[in-house]
């Protein structure tokens, strides 16, 4: 016996190995229906306990085991049919958004090219406005290049903005063709460079999300923990994350917990198990699963309980007591 709530809760009667949780109740069902006299063994971990069946150490192994070919390719052990299907959950902070997260969209590529084009487009109708005005009209734009330059940036950027001072108008006929062209160009160019600032307003604003991981793509170099002996460790590293192995569950909630990692890979059901049981903790589930799993018992690949196993186990999901015992632990 393996595994963490709610499929296995060890209980004040441990060392006699007493315990409850989906996976015990649904193999007290099984032992009922098949007569069978059983004493359950606990286990460190998941490994430990399917290597003990391959073995010969135990008759078989209960709890959120996951069947995988990996851990059936040696041939010493098999599984039964699924009693439960899950899914791979990743657990993560749910602190307000920092004040990075908040101006990053202001770094973004569409803001900085927005701003970038912008400015370029100043210099170049700047220069271009004070080479046609200089000689004729030097009170307004002086031949000294920055004076006239700057004068030449306010007029392109009064102009694209509309506001129309009058404090600075072309009089040669270059000038004035250019400032036409400019002002065309503008009505055209302005609603593309105003979205992309305005893309980037939108996105701060909306900052809604409690966490920089918002799909499993953003999982790639991420910091994130992972349980020993358990099947998490495989999907974590299989989404490009950075994993760290912990002993337990709760050591690996605490990791996540003191920012060490940037979240926990495990199974879904056992996650959602730990928010209902704290509440309190400032931490949530993902709105997305790495992978779904189908959870079984593990026995000796030439043990005669196969047949009845999977048998019983038909009739417990026909007969909705599977379902049952699932609803109780994780509700409807």
């Amino acid at each position: 016996m393996s595994g963490s709530p709610p499929f296995v809760i060890r209980t004040s009667r441990e060392m006699a190995g007493g315990a409850k949780g989906i996976s015990v109740d649904v193999w007290e069902e099984i032992a009922g229906a098949n007569d069978l006299d059983f004493e359950l063994v606990p286990m460190p971990s998941t490994e430990a306990n399917v290597r003990a069946v391959g073995e010969g150490e135990l008759d078989l192994a209960i709890g959120p085991i996951s069947i995988t070919a990996e851990r059936l390719r040696p041939g010493r052990i098999t599984s039964t049919q699924p009693y439960f299907y899950g899914e791979v959950g990743v657990l993560l902070p749910a602190q307000p958004s920092s004040l990075w997260q908040r101006i990053r969209p202001f770094f973004g590529l569409a803001a900085l090219s927005s701003v970038g084009i912008l400015l370029l487009s100043l210099f170049l109708v700047g220069n271009l406005i004070w080479l046609a005005e200089r000689r004729r009209n030097d009170a307004q734009f002086p031949r000294t290049y920055l004076s006239g330059l700057g004068n030449g940036m306010w007029f392109a950027l009064v102009t694209l903005t509309t506001v129309g001072y009058g404090d600075k108008a072309p009089l040669t006929k270059a000038g004035r063709i250019i400032a036409g062209v400019w002002m065309v160009v503008t009505l055209l160019a302005v609603s593309s460079i105003t979205a992309g600032l305005a893309s980037a307003f939108t996105v701060s604003l909306a900052q809604v999300e409690t966490s920089s991981i918002r799909d499993p793509e953003d999982l790639r170099g991420a910091r994130l923990a992972v349980v020993a002996g358990t099947t998490s460790r495989r999907w974590g590293e299989s989404a490009g994350a950075r994993v760290r192995v912990s002993d337990s569950l709760s050591d690996a909630v605490a990791l996540v917990k003191r920012g060490e990692v940037d979240g926990l890979v495990f199974d879904q059901p056992a996650l959602r198990y730990y928010l209902h049981q704290h509440p309190e903790s400032d931490l949530r589930l993902a709105s997305f699963s790495l992978a779904t799993e189908n959870y079984g018992l593990v026995i000796p690949a030439q043990s005669d309980l196969r047949l009845p196993l999977n048998l019983t186990l038909l009739d417990l999901h026909r007969n909705g007591r599977i379902e049952e015992i699932t609803n109780r632990w994780l509700g409807p």
